[in-house]
């Protein structure tokens, strides 16, 4: 097996602005591992406020391209096995384990879909992300806009506003990034009409201390993002969350993507899958769970405007799995 990988730039189509910052492109690690002809592709996006340094995966890859070139290719849950012997962040060992599960695929000729005995019936719609703006900048979106589900972020809490998105006539979940307080979100869940939002996703900055505030049992369906990262219990997000976002790259990849999804299953979480602004590599992979989901975010390849692969798409919030073996990426 043979591993390469480059560090791409995107280019938004438009400024990204979260409660976080703002941003004109973006940086993504993307892995190839190749074998007998065939390649499988992963990618992780370079994140500042998660301390995510592209530079720092380039470095920690030379260090381990021998190890992994020496696996024998066997089933991905041993490649991943493999992979936690290694102590890598949870961002590269997703790109890798994404990587693996397209290569086995196409060597199988087999869909990751097909290897998992994943049933494939209605699919729910995308969401596309409408960036933190002025309110009346965002409605403009929502109103021009062909998609019909909508994810808005926002970087501070008014109470008109709220109204105004919930009378725009659209179906629409709020994105906090941690930037409500205690005293608003306990407003938000003593508010009836609240409970007409998709979901409000990661209200507070990332704590138990802040979650812990959160009633589970309130109008708001609260949604985890930052607060449901790798190794969680999900138990203890019961009593304060009733969805979470499941992201590869927070959780590690598919393979570990596959039980968090089961386990939050089995505690009556609702679940999305979610992505960074990353390129079809990467959304190819989250695609491939949608089918498992009650909830898509998976917008990213939408949002740049030099994407690199073809594969599972997201048009106009539709979900078109790629009937291709592996994951279904090809590099253009």
């Amino acid at each position: 097996m043979v591993l390469s990988w480059q560090i791409v730039r995107f280019n938004l189509k438009e400024t990204f602005s979260i409660a976080y910052g703002s941003y004109s492109f973006r940086e993504a690690l993307v892995v190839q591992l190749s074998k007998h002809g065939y390649s499988g592709y992963g990618e992780c996006t370079g994140i500042d406020y998660y301390h995510i340094s592209l530079d720092d995966f380039d470095k920690k890859l030379h260090q381990i391209k021998d190890k992994i070139q020496s696996q024998k290719i066997n089933h991905p849950i041993d490649f991943y096995q493999f992979l936690e012997t290694l102590n890598l962040p949870s961002f590269l060992r997703s790109a890798l384990d994404c990587a693996y599960w397209d290569l086995f695929g196409k060597l199988e000729n087999r869909s990751f879909i097909d290897l998992n005995s994943i049933k494939v019936n209605d699919l729910p719609e995308s969401s596309i992300t409408i960036s933190a703006a002025p309110i009346e900048e965002q409605l403009q979106k929502i109103e021009k806009s062909t998609w019909s589900k909508f994810k808005v972020k926002c970087n501070h809490f008014d109470e008109k506003e709220i109204q105004q998105l919930l009378n725009c006539g659209k179906a629409i979940a709020l994105d906090a990034n941690g930037s409500y307080s205690v005293e608003q979100c306990k407003w938000l869940e003593n508010f009836e009409l609240s409970e007409r939002f998709t979901y409000v996703e990661q209200p507070m900055k990332p704590s138990s201390e802040n979650y812990f505030n959160l009633n589970t049992n309130s109008f708001p369906n609260w949604m985890a993002d930052e607060d449901c990262q790798e190794n969680i219990d999900l138990k203890t997000l019961q009593p304060h969350y009733k969805s979470i976002n499941v992201k590869l790259v927070k959780c590690g990849g598919l393979t570990p993507a596959l039980e968090l999804i089961k386990t939050a299953k089995n505690l009556n979480f609702k679940i999305m899958i979610g992505c960074m602004t990353e390129s079809t590599v990467g959304i190819s992979a989250g695609a491939a769970l949608v089918p498992l989901v009650d909830f898509v975010d998976l917008d990213g390849a939408n949002l740049i405007a030099n994407d690199i692969a073809d594969g599972s798409k997201i048009e106009f919030g539709k979900v078109c799995l790629s009937e291709k073996s592996g994951l279904g990426i090809q590099i253009l």
